[in-house]
């Protein structure tokens, strides 16, 4: 066709009303097979797109939903934006990506675009409200918005989550079985929850060997391969230096390899490291990473599913869901040297 296909030329091509045709392509529900199916063939052999300016002045709704990061440079965020994306896209919605890079003036705004109706609804990644943003479970709890990873404290929202201390556990377990004793954690920026909790999960583990963690053995970074290198330095330089090292993410993960490299170390031969995230990255770094590996395209898909019941009032939806996290075990990890030990 020269013009661009109308819900009357589906409803002549299948057969039924424009009126069927329009509760049909809403996914209303009150359709049925196979009249469902016979208007859907219609409208994608007519190349049907919606007016989309049309229905959003006539459902007062911008059909946009924010995906809220930390920094959108983190290469940890995409394959969780895939499963937000691919599950928005089938319900007709697109997906906006804000970064904050932790400035409260960028947090502020995203917030007021979902007030002001620029959006639908949010996904918050990084792990804070604004300050001015109250906390009143009567007031947040009417807004749209679902946390994903990082962890509010005292906050009524749902939260899609792993559970790092048990991750964090288990991956200093793994370093303890390969004989290591003096293991130290370079830890994410306390007091934000998830670093917190990564924390509790290594002294937990710790803790359960009978080992005592000596003072300077948890140095605070900030995510980035930066504060990995620096961090490192720091904890070489003692005369207690560890033989292992649990760290808070991957790409401190890569900054500590990178120094313990400059340092003359070898990894894992004098020094075992493990991270947390499995960035695409960590199985082509050398050595490969040994790492907590999180479902990422999953946490996007079910925290958009969590979005779409808070923006429809469903009112069956779970205040946590939990997802299961793997050890990935490669070639940065291995025995502690025994004079080491």
């Amino acid at each position: 066709m020269s013009s661009r296909a109308k819900i009357k030329d589906i409803a002549e091509r299948a057969g039924v009303s424009p009126a069927t045709v329009s509760r049909a392509l809403s996914d209303s529900g009150l359709v049925a097979e196979p009249t469902l199916s016979r208007i859907r063939e219609a409208a994608q052999s007519l190349d049907y797109r919606p007016n989309v300016r049309a229905r959003n002045l006539r459902t007062q709704k911008s059909m946009a939903v924010l995906l809220v990061v930390r920094d959108v440079s983190n290469p940890f965020y995409l394959e969780i934006f895939k499963g937000v994306e691919a599950t928005a896209r089938e319900a007709g919605y697109s997906v906006l990506m804000g970064n904050t890079e932790n400035h409260p003036g960028r947090e502020l705004e995203y917030f007021d675009m979902l007030r002001d109706g620029h959006a639908d609804g949010m996904i918050l990644m990084n792990g804070k409200l604004p300050l001015s943003q109250s906390r009143d479970p009567k007031q947040l709890g009417r807004l749209p918005i679902v946390v994903a990873l990082e962890l509010i404290e005292d906050c009524v929202l749902p939260h899609v989550q792993i559970d790092n201390v048990g991750a964090a556990c288990g991956a200093v377990k793994h370093l303890l079985s390969l004989g290591h004793r003096r293991i130290a954690h370079i830890c994410g920026p306390v007091p934000e929850v998830m670093s917190v909790l990564r924390r509790e999960g290594y002294r937990k583990a710790m803790a359960a060997a009978g080992l005592a963690i000596p003072e300077g053995y948890e140095p605070i970074g900030d995510y980035t391969i930066a504060s990995g290198a620096a961090l490192c330095r720091e904890l070489f330089s003692r005369a207690d230096k560890p033989t292992a090292l649990f760290i808070g993410n991957d790409e401190m993960a890569f900054g500590a390899i990178n120094e313990l490299r400059r340092l003359g170390l070898d990894v894992p031969g004098d020094v075992s490291v493990v991270g947390f995230d499995d960035l695409f990255l960590s199985e082509c770094f050398y050595p490969p990473l040994t790492t907590v590996s999180q479902p990422r395209a999953q946490i996007g898909h079910l925290a958009m599913n969590q979005l779409l019941k808070v923006m429809n009032g469903d009112d069956a939806i779970e205040p946590l869901v939990e997802i299961e996290t793997t050890l990935k075990i490669r070639g940065s990890t291995g025995p502690a040297k025994t004079s080491d030990n």
